[in-house]
């Protein structure tokens, strides 16, 4: 018996080759692509990695010329397969030849499935009717993966016809809508204006988040505060009423409390309470933290993938927040006895029971993310480190201990003006021991019903309510996750692809004009494209494939009647379109009159992302300001009272002012912060 492994990855086939051999298989590179060999128990085992998608989906050659192809033949047209790996693609034809069978073990998910299908068609096409398995594992452990090649299971088709139907349909509308927009605007090469399936949705909530924080109304209030004592320690109460939306109202509780020299407690309460440690890791709560701790999403799911190759992490790509009963939680913490984390681990493990906590989502693909074997920080890059940190963190917290917090509050009579002070104190860390913050308050000092507290000083302070906050790129993959935009495999892509789209820039995400004016475009004319709902009823379609339930041509031919009435709707609109995107997008780049020699001067970026102000008539004028290349950068319509120079008004971090676009006049701090 002869058996070809099929992996998604070179580093997995040498994880995998490795376990099975125990470490004693030969290489060779047949057309420069490593493939391992070895026997045993009497097989001989081939095993090649591929590089994901060997496969990719585009139009006929005749389709791409944009502005020579009818929109409606391009919404009919069938795409073409063509190589992208055209080595991989030969030494699968070549290594294949004397094999009697052959075992898929990519990625166990839906793109997995399908870049082994791609694998099958180009075998297929030297070697048809070969049989095949499946192995599926959620971690490159020798566990793991013994136990997958010692239990083959068939392959699962529906699952891999979602993942191509997906594909199908996402090149549709990204095609036919990015050209007809680009096309309306007059944005080509270079700045042409990609729309997408999800990818437009998603920017959607964004512009909504952006128009909340313009449009928001501060509205003015003001708080009352006291502070007590308490045998030294001093404490702040908050006047009962809370927010005083009257000025005079507040004025007046702060009169008639100010003054007097003590307070009569009225009542104390304490009370201890646990605090249930938090859910094991989805890819949505993973990525939520890794963005809080400085990751961007992509980058630390590609630092998750790596850990993951290397067998330290499981499957990172996962909606499952119980781990499963087949998953020992001893046995994984035990193997992680040798990494820097030892301690910690020791301690979880002299727990005589261990009960792990457990989210809403069951999931049965891949168990939640976790540490798969020991690391150190000497042995790691930073940043990989970092990654395999916070998961472990995170899997020591759903194993320990709740906590136990002790909340107090007392309630006092200050010259008639009810006063409140509450508290919190940590009484046994649990928990928090191993992950998150161990500081959770500062408790009120114990008092009782009837005593009388000296006063140190009352006070008021004058507030106004705030807008909701700019998304961070966890937040926002939240919140595709709750609006069913995209997939755990695809959310941090999607997001990264808005950002080198140049429709979205900053930690604190914030919308460029091109982003803009896109969604507005979309929204007053492309019906429910740039709204959560239509995609969400494509994606409970694509669900119905991959149960067997809904034929793929039923969905896609569905999703192209859905695309025909947007593009139908739009045509009928197109002069009003290409106006107002225009127009949009010249007002935001537009940065006034070019003193030199009357032309405009404009917000460009160069090829290496550097931006700078311009005058259109270039070459013939080359005046010019660099203005850095950090945050937003918009026109402000106003003049540097220093200079005369205009101003621009910079974002970054949550840091908006404005920014001269004369170099020698720029603030010393302003230029630190925005690296001009």
């Amino acid at each position: 018996m002869r058996r070809l492994v099929i992996t998604e990855k070179n580093n997995t086939a040498v994880r995998i080759a490795v376990i099975l051999s125990g470490g004693s298989m030969q290489r060779s590179y047949p057309n420069r692509v490593p493939v391992f060999d070895f026997s045993r128990d009497g097989v001989d085992y081939r095993v090649i990695g591929l590089r994901g998608h060997i496969l990719n989906l585009d139009y006929p050659d005749a389709m791409n010329d944009w502005e020579g192809t009818d929109l409606r033949d391009l919404v009919r047209a069938e795409p073409v397969k063509r190589v992208v790996a055209t080595n991989i693609v030969a030494s699968l034809r070549e290594v294949c030849r004397d094999i009697d069978e052959i075992i898929v073990a990519t990625d166990f998910d839906r793109e997995g499935e399908l870049i082994g299908t791609e694998a099958l068609e180009v075998i297929a096409e030297v070697r048809p009717g070969l049989p095949i398995k499946r192995a599926r594992y959620s971690a490159l452990t020798k566990s793991e993966i013994e136990g997958a090649f010692g239990a083959l299971v068939e392959m699962d088709y529906p699952l891999a016809l979602a993942a191509a139907s997906r594909q199908v349909i996402d090149l549709g509308w990204g095609a036919a809508l990015t050209r007809f927009i680009s096309l309306a605007a007059n944005q080509r090469g270079r700045d042409f204006l990609s729309v997408g399936r999800v990818q437009s949705p998603t920017l959607a909530l964004i512009v909504d988040r952006e128009r909340e924080i313009v449009e928001f109304v501060p509205k003015d209030y003001w708080t009352v505060h006291a502070t007590f004592e308490k045998d030294g320690t001093e404490f702040e109460g908050r006047h009962a009423h809370g927010q005083f939306w009257n000025e005079a109202e507040a004025n007046a509780a702060r009169d008639r409390a100010t003054g007097a020299p003590t307070a009569a407690v009225t009542a104390y309460r304490g009370e201890v309470k646990e605090e249930r440690p938090p859910v094991p890791y989805s890819t949505t709560l993973f990525l939520g933290d890794a963005t809080r701790i400085g990751f961007a999403a992509a980058h630390a799911m590609d630092v998750a993938e790596s850990l993951y190759q290397s067998g330290l992490l499981s499957y990172p790509r996962t909606d499952n927040t119980a781990y499963p009963p087949s998953l020992s939680l001893r046995s994984a913490l035990e193997r992680l006895r040798e990494s820097d984390l030892a301690p910690e681990v020791e301690e979880v493990l002299a727990q005589a029971t261990i009960h792990p906590s457990r989210g809403a989502i069951i999931s049965t693909d891949h168990p939640p993310i976790y540490p798969t074997a020991s690391a150190r920080r000497d042995d790691l890059k930073e940043d990989h480190w970092k990654i395999w940190e916070l998961a472990a963190r995170r899997f020591l917290a759903t194993l320990a201990p709740p906590a136990t917090l002790e909340d107090s509050e007392a309630e006092f009579d200050l010259a008639g003006e009810p006063f409140v002070a509450r508290g919190r104190r940590l009484v046994e860390p649990g928990w928090r021991r191993y992950y998150g913050p161990l500081f959770v308050g500062t408790p009120v000092p114990p008092v009782a019903a009837g005593e009388w507290v000296p006063v140190v000083s009352v006070t008021q302070e004058a507030r106004e309510t705030q807008p909701p906050p700019a998304y961070s790129q966890g937040y926002l993959i939240q919140a595709m996750e709750e609006n069913h935009l995209g997939t755990k495999s695809t959310r941090h892509e999607i997001l990264q692809k808005l950002y080198d789209r140049g429709y979205i820039e900053g930690r604190r995400i914030h919308v460029t004009a091109a982003g803009r004016v896109v969604v507005e475009a979309l929204e007053a004319y492309g019906g429910h494209v740039a709204r959560p709902e239509m995609t969400a009823v494509l994606e409970q379609a694509l669900d119905a494939i991959a149960r067997g339930e809904r034929t793929a041509a039923d969905v896609v031919e569905e999703s192209r009647a859905l695309l025909r009435a947007v593009l139908g709707s739009m045509r009928a609109h197109e002069g009003g379109i290409s106006e107002w995107v225009r127009t949009a997008i010249a007002n935001e780049k537009e940065v006034g009159t070019c003193e030199l020699c009357g032309g405009t001067m404009l917000i460009r970026r160069m090829h290496n992302g550097r931006r700078f102000v311009g005058c259109s008539n270039y070459p013939n004028c080359k005046n010019s300001k660099g203005v850095g290349t950090v945050g937003l950068v918009l026109p402000s319509g106003e003049i540097c009272g220093r200079c005369g120079s205009r101003l621009l008004t910079r974002v970054h971090r949550g840091i908006s002012d404005h920014v001269c676009v004369t170099p020698e006049c720029v603030d010393e701090e302003l230029t630190k912060a925005f690296g001009v």
